[in-house]
């Protein structure tokens, strides 16, 4: 998730308003008006998750000063448009085991707020659209898409996207290429593919917003470890999305997203030339009466 921040300190850093504004106005465009929710579901949901917070009221005898430092804080969140941010870094991770827990195929973890659909099409053995230049440790990815039955899934969508080595993402930062790091690629008749890419670095999220604000108050730290993003799909089967990371990262063992699994580790060899290749592959669940609707392909 991006969490638009320099990786490393003493760099100039993208604003955490602008960056905060994107991921909002992007969240905005997804299509949410549909949805039907009974009052039974929203007064259970809503309910339960007022009577949490009074529980931690009492049990911290929260003072008036504290509670409305709360509210400034909530307002300010607002204000930097980092709500997406908030509820993807501290939330998200718990709502993806909830709806993917029935699963037999592979395993899943966050979106994250700067997923952009559409990425330009590359083929089944293709290189991500990237600036000439582009930074970092290339990286050669062979795979496969799979059924939970076994079968090859021909004509599977595997899209990529990262940051780059500063801990960018296009379209959320200025002046990077609009589709750099970003792309889709389809999988062969017998469900394989082939993408080059670099390595993205880790990172931290943007600490000079509400956001930010908390992890100071809270002494927490704000990195995030290098990863991939992929959502990975099929017809007649579960969207899978997921974070892919690599072995060695400092922060694989305290993600202040929470979003590692030990499933989701990579293994890049080096190669001797200073590039490194991997295999991972994907295998997918078929749609059935567990299927989620938000993770159902037609």
């Amino acid at each position: 998730m991006t969490e638009n921040s320099v990786h490393t300190d003493g760099q100039d850093t993208a604003s955490a308003r602008a960056s905060g504004q994107s991921a909002t106005e992007s969240f905005r465009k997804k299509q949410h008006a549909g949805l039907q929710v009974s009052q039974e579901r929203v007064s259970a949901l809503a309910g339960d998750a007022l009577a949490a917070i009074h529980d931690v009221i009492r049990k911290h005898e929260m003072t008036y000063e504290e509670y409305d430092a709360l509210k400034a804080w909530l307002i300010q969140v607002g204000e930097d448009g980092e709500w997406p941010l908030f509820l993807d870094v501290w939330v998200e991770h718990v709502v993806e085991d909830v709806n993917t827990s029935h699963r037999e195929g592979s395993k899943g973890s966050i979106e994250g707020p700067y997923y952009v659909p559409d990425a330009p099409e590359q083929g089944a053995r293709g290189t991500i659209p990237m600036r000439e230049d582009e930074p970092g440790t290339p990286l050669h990815w062979t795979g496969q898409v799979t059924s939970t039955d076994g079968s090859p899934l021909g004509g599977a969508k595997v899209e990529l996207w990262h940051a780059d080595a500063d801990g960018f993402y296009s379209q959320f930062a200025p002046d990077i290429p609009e589709w750099n790091l970003r792309g889709t690629f389809t999988s062969d008749e017998e469900g394989r593919f082939e993408i080059d890419t670099v390595e993205p670095a880790p990172y931290q999220i943007p600490t000079d917003g509400a956001c930010g604000k908390l992890i100071a108050a809270a002494g927490w730290h704000a990195w995030r470890p290098a990863h991939l993003h992929v959502k990975v799909s099929a017809p007649g089967h579960e969207l899978l999305t997921a974070q892919l990371y690599f072995p060695g990262d400092p922060h694989n063992e305290d993600d202040i997203a929470s979003a590692v699994k030990p499933e989701l580790m990579l293994d890049p060899q080096d190669t001797g030339d200073g590039k490194r290749t991997m295999d991972y592959s994907f295998v997918l669940d078929l749609v059935s009466d567990e299927t989620p609707a938000a993770t159902t392909v037609a």
